[in-house]
């Protein structure tokens, strides 16, 4: 049996949901707006099940039902457990609200904030398991969706989940899609559907003739803030330990090494980074030839805000210009 949470017993997976459709330019918004619209709005999941929510979306009903998945699993909304009421969560409405930082995606810092999201674990959203189990447990840089098919296949027989062939298969194709740089086939739809997929900007996963290759490497446009809050969340995975190590930061399940698909050298930079973006509360401690990070305590929801609005000051002050 392996490690992470994949393996634990009260994993649910999950290889649906997005009704074949990847999360495109635009969606979050639009759920958000519609979600945050009347906040006293009795039942407002009917929002995208009542007769009117084409009409209010501008798609087709699978697509409305694609739209809301894809808030949920990116922590833009989320469902009161007593009520059952949808509600804009602080992510949401930092991103999306009223003077939100990035209501249209165009900083990339909201991309690698909610790729962390997607393909890491929280009880507190939705799992993708195809999405977490490609960043963190499979280990090929080049392959092809059978892989990927049969890799799944193997681990859901493994830890006794009911999956279907064609879930994943579908699940598969929606993974490619959401990250691939060029389009799968030259046909116009898949071409459009690419293009349409903001996390194609990313650059984690190239195509070529049939294969595909896990790009990894140093990620210039991931910003110290989003990295700093992945790794705050990724520590609050683990037991309360002061300390922890490169390689489990570089390598386990889960951790930001292996969800952002990096090496170890900008790794390593980047944990050398720490200690001044958090104001101390990470260290980078190299003694003895033990390379590891010492953690003071979690971040503050204040500090956690600050360190992410500071990945966009700088275009702020370049629009001001």
């Amino acid at each position: 049996m392996g490690r992470g949470p994949l393996f634990q017993k009260n994993y649910k997976a999950s290889f649906s949901g997005h009704e074949t459709f990847p999360l495109r330019y635009g969606w979050l918004k639009k759920v958000y707006d519609a979600v945050t619209a009347d906040p006293d709005y009795v039942d407002n999941k009917q929002i995208f099940l009542g007769e009117d929510a084409i009409a209010r979306f501008g798609v087709g009903k699978n697509m409305v039902i694609s739209m809301r998945h894809w808030a949920a699993c990116c922590g833009i909304i989320e469902e009161d457990a007593k009520s059952g009421q949808l509600r804009a969560t602080n992510l949401g409405d930092t991103l999306f609200g009223h003077k939100g930082l990035d209501p249209y995606l165009e900083n990339s810092a909201s991309l690698w904030l909610l790729h962390w999201l997607l393909c890491s674990h929280s009880d507190s959203r939705p799992s993708k398991t195809t999405w977490f189990w490609v960043f963190s447990h499979f280990n090929g840089h080049n392959f092809k969706r059978d892989d990927l098919v049969s890799g799944l296949l193997k681990l859901s027989e493994e830890c006794g989940w009911r999956a279907s062939n064609m879930t994943i298969q579908r699940d598969v194709e929606c993974f490619v899609r959401m990250y691939e740089t060029q389009a799968v086939t030259t046909s116009k739809v898949n071409v459009e559907e690419s293009l349409e997929s903001p996390f194609a900007e990313l650059g984690l996963l190239r195509g070529i003739k049939g294969y595909f290759q896990m790009i990894y490497g140093p990620k210039p446009s991931l910003p110290i803030g989003v990295f700093a809050c992945a790794l705050d969340d990724f520590w609050g995975e683990k037991n309360p330990v002061q300390t922890m190590s490169f390689e489990t930061i570089a390598h386990d399940p889960g951790a930001p090494g292996r969800v952002f698909l990096l090496d170890e050298t900008d790794l390593a930079n980047r944990l050398l980074e720490l200690e001044a973006a958090t104001n101390g509360i990470y260290r980078w401690s190299e003694t003895a030839g033990l390379k590891q990070v010492l953690r003071e305590r979690p971040l503050k929801v204040k500090e956690r805000n600050l360190l992410i609005s500071k990945c966009y000051s700088h275009s702020r002050q370049k629009e001001a210009a």
